[in-house]
């Protein structure tokens, strides 16, 4: 199963960042979009490991 989450970005003044709407206590930074977005999967498989049993 994958989910859709929707993610806010910008661009630092090296780095995009960005944070996830429906989590927005989860936030990273990638030097591109497309790191930003791997990142992000990361981050947010980190915290959906953390949260199951």
């Amino acid at each position: 199963m994958e989910a859709k989450l929707k993610m806010v970005y910008w661009k630092g003044d090296k780095f995009w960042v960005g944070k996830l709407l429906e989590h927005p206590e989860i936030m990273t930074q990638g030097r591109t979009l497309r790191e930003l977005e791997e990142n992000m999967k990361d981050a947010f498989m980190l915290m959906a490991m953390e949260d199951s049993p």
